[in-house]
């Protein structure tokens, strides 16, 4: 039972990893360095905020990881928080 329950969370990670890549190398590593040091220990809800940023229009996610924009949506707002905090150098 142990493996079933690898299984699917590392299919998710990779699938993840994959719309993480978004062309601009910067963002890319952050989106990156997010999944792979804080994800696995996030919440469902944080999860969910994480892979609902994972879905936005480029132009949209660079405004606001580059804080040149602030999202409407409050749990977007607190995921690109969240990156942003713990992805920091």
């Amino acid at each position: 039972k142990q493996i079933r329950q690898v299984v699917p969370i590392v299919s998710e990670i990779s699938r993840l990893k994959w719309q993480c890549r978004r062309g601009m190398r910067e963002l890319d590593e952050l989106l990156v360095r997010y999944l792979e040091d804080c994800y696995a220990s996030d919440s469902e809800a944080d999860k969910a905020a994480f892979r609902a940023v994972l879905e936005l229009a480029d132009p949209d996610l660079n405004a606001y990881l580059l804080q040149r924009q602030v999202p409407s949506s409050e749990s977007i707002a607190g995921a690109i928080d969240r990156i942003l905090r713990r992805t920091q150098a």
